[in-house]
């Protein structure tokens, strides 16, 4: 059964504004701000099986085992190890003790969309409360049954514990009793040289079920009377189905029903392979303007760089641009793809007056208020059951085969798993947009940039045209260098193909021309590129201090073997900053990238080997980017169509790896996105200094 939606009552709302405090048995209940409206909700403990349960977040049983309610996705991040991290040290049980359990949709859990690098940053905290307030519930209760004061008491290993006499209690005898208690409203935290597991390696909890097979992701979902489905779609963007020839895949194995959906073809079968073998081989026609390729994009991003566009930052004197020596260059990003290994799913089925959806996605309530609006259906009769993320990179937060999967279920009888093939993923895809960028700089005399000005040009992320899109320009408008007059603008470029997040969205492609043109400068005015930067840099001390870290790791400056270059890069981004080397080579086999030193500032530490593997995935992520990423438009479609032509980064190809994680007393940064803005920038500067043109485009190989 779904935990359903609770009321809002009058005393609610004074619990919610601070005015009192509920705890009714085990419920606790919470005001939290939600959504774009500012709408006022609480969270409610939804109803649970274990007698303890004083938050949303966990509960525990007779026997002490503690379930922890997972509200973010599991897509490879560690979130399903960092986040019960957080309760476990504060309600004082080893991590072997807990089970996890994944949080269906619903607003009482707030906001659940896994993205912006944001699981930790925003739970830190409600999480810690929650382990802090069930630990002194468990300690008040033993207290009363020893008679003995709470102040002589403590816990360890799930058990609570009489300083004075030795006595302990597990957990599990106390369920009882401590859930008759008021839940505290102002738990107290551990002190810093108290913690135990926070800031130390930790095994990641999924992996054992990842190993012995048993972890289920989307495509593992299997359902009595379990019907397959795929939607052959207009390859042209934005054009239609003109009419298909149903007979053509009708009398084929496997295949049961075949009827027009949503502009395509919906194709139903017995099996993945039946529906996908019959999708290849349907005979469907399209009707759509075929002419946006290539050449009409690179025009209309030109275009962009010479329009007036939009102003996003604007400081100094703007009539001293030409003053001084002046240096400028342009870089170009392209679409790219998302390509998440796990082919992109959703299983549904529609029945007794209630839609069940199981989704390997990054947004359940938006899936969940998607399934409602498809099926009329109220809240509670709609459940999204979220199951492991076979990659999300922001591609499973568009939900947009929970929609494919929720049409499907309303034509068919019994419970329907849509599938994409990876052509279709590939060729249907919600792109990272396309990028122009024209940056300036004015050097005074002794080669210091005393202006910028950065202008990019690109779709717009939110389908902006008029006005601006502060979205394309993360990372642009926090220039952290110290640097007197600053312009950064945008321009909206016309564009049929969809757009979505991808992973570190504007960050990608304004780390790439800002990092880039910061060495330009520093060439035309002969000087080390980190000297450069840690002149500008004295006032952003965290950029500062990954810059100082990963040049004293990485050797800059020390001699190198024949042939081989350094390149640096820094950026800041979801509250984190990291600064990379790459040690790189041009040699017969194209570009090399041998060795990648990274320095992270990520702020408090809740699992460094989590740290480090997000920083290496980053890493590969945008080393395959920046190497291999291309999406290319030709006849309004997409030429590429599976990993031969849109390939990945080869382990053959992946450099050695060194991580340092410098320590920090400031609150939790993200983690998973932040490796991948430095990257392309490091690795071409490296390749610059080995001489020629520097790279000004993307992928490497292409421009």
């Amino acid at each position: 059964m779904a935990d359903g939606p609770f009321k809002v009552s009058r005393r609610d709302l004074l619990v919610a504004t601070g005015a009192g405090a509920v705890a009714g048995g085990a419920a606790l209940v919470l005001g939290v701000w939600y959504g774009r409206r500012q709408e006022r909700f609480t969270k409610r403990v939804p109803s649970r099986s274990q007698p303890f349960a004083p938050s949303i977040y966990l509960a525990i049983d007779g026997d002490g085992l503690v379930t922890i309610w997972l509200t973010r996705s599991e897509m490879g991040q560690g979130v399903s190890t960092a986040l019960p991290m957080l309760i476990a040290e504060e309600l004082e049980v080893e991590l072997d003790a807990v089970r996890l359990e994944h949080a269906v949709a619903n607003r009482n859990y707030g906001p659940q969309l896994t993205g912006n690098s944001a699981a930790v940053r925003k739970l830190w905290s409600p999480l810690r409360q929650a382990g802090a307030a069930a630990r002194e519930m468990m300690i008040a209760a033993a207290a009363a049954q020893w008679g003995v004061s709470a102040s002589e008491c403590s816990a360890r290993d799930g058990h609570a514990i009489h300083g004075p006499s030795g006595r302990r209690s597990p957990y599990g005898g106390l369920v009882e009793a401590a859930a008759a208690l008021p839940v505290p409203a102002k738990p107290r935290l551990k002190p810093d040289d108290a913690l135990r597991l926070l800031g130390r390696r930790q095994p990641r909890l999924d992996v054992p079920a990842k190993v012995d097979g048993s972890a289920r992701f989307g495509l593992d979902v299997r359902l009595p009377g379990l019907r397959y489905a795929t939607i052959v779609r207009c390859p042209i963007f934005g054009g239609d189905l003109a009419g298909f020839d149903a007979a053509s895949v009708q009398g084929r194995a496997g295949v049961d029903e075949v009827f027009e959906l949503d502009g395509g073809v919906a194709i139903v079968g017995d099996s993945t392979w039946a529906v996908l073998s019959a999708a290849e081989v349907l005979d469907a026609r399209w009707d759509g303007d075929a002419g946006f390729d290539d050449a009409q994009l690179a025009a209309r991003l030109e275009r962009g760089l010479e329009a007036a566009g939009h102003v996003a930052r604007e400081e100094g004197d703007a009539a001293r641009w030409k003053s001084g020596r002046t240096v400028q260059a342009e870089y170009r990003t392209p679409f790219l793809a998302h390509a998440t290994m796990e082919p992109i799913n959703a299983t549904a089925w529609i029945r007794d007056g209630r839609c069940e959806i199981w989704a390997p996605t990054q947004a359940p309530q938006g899936a969940q208020r998607m399934a409602m609006k498809l099926t009329g259906l109220a809240e509670p009769n709609v459940i999204v059951h979220v199951t492991l993320l076979g990659g999300g990179f922001g591609r499973r937060a568009a939900n947009i085969e929970v929609r494919d999967a929720v049409l499907v279920a309303k034509r068919v009888k019994g419970p329907v798993q849509l599938v994409w093939s990876r052509e279709a993923d590939v060729q249907h895809d919600v792109y990272r947009a396309a990028t122009a960028h024209r940056l300036e700089a004015a050097l005074d005399s002794e080669g210091a940039p005393v202006a910028w000005r950065h202008r990019v040009a690109s779709p717009s992320l939110m389908g902006r045209t008029d006005e601006l899109d502060p979205l394309m320009l993360h990372g642009a408008t926090e220039l952290p260098y110290g640097i007197e007059r600053v312009e950064v603008s945008w321009s909206s470029v016309a564009s049929p193909v969809p757009l979505g997040f991808w992973r570190s969205v504007a960050h990608s492609y304004n780390a790439f021309a800002i990092e880039c043109f910061v060495d330009e400068l520093a060439r035309a005015a002969q000087q080390d590129p980190v000297a450069l930067r840690r002149k500008l840099l004295q006032s952003a001390p965290r950029h500062l201090g990954v810059l100082e870290k990963v040049a004293a790791k990485a050797g800059w400056g020390a001699p190198l073997a024949a042939g081989l270059a350094r390149g640096v890069a820094v950026h800041g981004s979801f509250g984190s900053f990291v600064a990379m080397v790459a040690e790189v080579r041009r040699g017969e086999r194209g570009v090399t990238v041998e060795r990648v030193v990274a320095a992270v500032d990520c702020g408090r530490v809740v699992n460094p080997q989590i740290i480090e593997a997000q920083i290496e995935g980053g890493i590969v992520f945008g080393l395959t980017a920046a190497l291999h990423g291309r999406i290319e438009l030709r006849a309004g479609r997409v030429v590429q169509s599976n990993f031969h032509d849109y390939p990945m980064l080869r382990l053959a190809d992946m450099p050695e790896v060194v991580v340092e994680i410098l320590p920090s007393e400031e609150e939790p940064g993200g983690v998973g996105e932040i490796g991948v803005p430095p990257i392309a920038p490091a690795v071409a500067n490296a390749l610059a200094s080995l001489g020629g043109e520097p790279p000004r485009e993307l992928p490497i190989s292409h421009g």
